[in-house]
């Protein structure tokens, strides 16, 4: 008879039972403790969001390792399933890892779209979900009680960006541009609804496919007669869309701004001077100054040999949340509503900065506008100005947001568009 490892774990723990521990603890509870708490990740390791994925696994893998696999007094096994970016593949990867491994918690998916075709999945069986994926309504009109969110919405962080560009930068045309995916309809929406409250005009709007091969048919679009294009893109569709511009000599012409993943750091090390003076908004940079994230960025930079970005630190914060909640519930994974009432609850410092979550299990949080500079011989995404403790809802009132469509390629309408 072959002895698994999960049944020589209660072995030692009905011995140690019998060698005289406590009166009234069951072989069932201390089954429990000794078991390893059982996290899954939905991560994406093939296609155009494949980069961001895999700085996902990675982050949450040496969060874990920081802590020899343990929170909160219990042992921690990661099983991680990558869905392709593909919604039958995430809702098929989700069902494996809660009926066949048995886990926990969930620890993704990384897209919007995966995020909603999961939705009522993750209603159903009641396991809670720590996500990177930014889709807005899990947390608006369709609250999910299983879902919490300590990265943003997709607009959370466009909405300042759209302020910004409009009072600051003083742009009145603009293009928006994005994956026509609900990451970047949403994000797009968000930027233009921003922009145009502070005076400014969305004069062009394009929607390219997710796995565009090619971005020449959409430059060849552009508008020439605009102060700036706002990127809403994905993965490492951003850089691919900016080296394009840089090779049909337009990125001299014309200013471009970007969303949170537009120049993530995944990619910015791939790119060149072409990136310098590029001015993003994101809820997180590598080259934030406070200890905390000094402290992860130098690691990961140490074992990687690149900064973290978006994808990374998504993962990372999501790992401090979760070993907060399992702090305060003593370990306890077993009570799920315990364990999401707790998620819900915290309110902490992370590599991103504080963070705490709205009622409907969003994060509420700084957000940054960045700029591409080079620093010891590396380009970052250097931290200009901060808007401090945003919520999904910018400065709108919520009943009268909640009221509204959610963001999409129609809503708002673009009032300003031209021919």
């Amino acid at each position: 008879m072959t002895i698994s490892r999960r049944h020589l774990i209660q072995g030692a723990a009905g011995f140690a039972s019998m060698a005289g521990l406590s009166a009234g603890v069951s072989t069932r509870a201390l089954a429990q403790s000794a078991e390893p708490m059982r996290l899954g990740l939905l991560t994406v390791k093939t296609g155009p969001l494949a980069s961001g994925g895999i700085d996902m696994e990675r982050a949450l893998t040496m969060f874990l390792k920081e802590r020899n696999n343990e929170l909160a007094g219990r042992k921690v096994e990661l099983i991680v399933a990558d869905t392709a970016g593909v919604p039958a593949t995430a809702r098929t990867k989700t069902q494996e890892l809660v009926e066949k491994n048995k886990v926990h918690a969930l620890v993704g998916p990384l897209a919007a779209f995966e995020a909603l075709a999961i939705d009522d999945y993750l209603r159903e069986v009641k396991i809670p979900t720590l996500s990177v994926a930014a889709a807005e309504d899990m947390t608006q009109r369709k609250p999910n009680p299983w879902f919490v969110r300590g990265t943003s919405s997709s607009a959370q962080c466009a909405h300042p960006m759209g302020e910004y560009c409009a009072k600051e930068l003083g742009y009145k045309r603009m293009i928006t541009i994005g994956d026509d995916i609900a990451f970047g309809q949403e994000m797009s929406a968000g930027f233009q609804r921003t922009f145009e409250d502070n005076g400014g005009k969305i004069v062009q709007k394009l929607f390219p496919p997710l796995t565009a091969p090619d971005y020449g048919t959409y430059v060849a679009q552009l508008k020439n007669d605009v102060d700036a294009i706002f990127l809403a893109f994905a993965g490492s569709n951003g850089f691919r869309f900016v080296r394009q511009l840089n090779e049909y000599g337009l990125l001299s012409k014309v200013k471009v701004v970007g969303g949170m993943t537009a120049l993530d750091e995944a990619v910015l090390r791939n790119m060149g001077d072409e990136a310098l003076g590029i001015i993003t908004t994101c809820w997180y940079s590598a080259d934030l100054n406070t200890p905390m994230n000094t402290k992860f960025a130098t690691a990961f930079r140490d074992q990687f040999k690149y900064d973290p970005g978006f994808y990374a630190a998504g993962t990372y914060v999501e790992g401090q949340v979760l070993e907060a909640a399992m702090t305060a519930t003593k370990g306890n994974v077993e009570d799920k509503e315990a364990l999401m009432k707790a998620l819900r609850a915290v309110k902490m410092e992370t590599v991103r900065g504080p963070v705490r979550f709205d009622e409907f299990g969003n994060v509420v949080g700084d957000i940054y506008i960045r700029k591409v500079a080079r620093k010891d011989g590396r380009l970052v995404n250097q931290v200009i100005k901060t808007y401090k403790d945003v919520s999904q809802f910018w400065t709108y009132d919520q009943k009268a947001f909640l009221a509204a469509p959610v963001y999409s390629r129609e809503s708002p309408a673009a009032k300003f568009l031209e021919n």
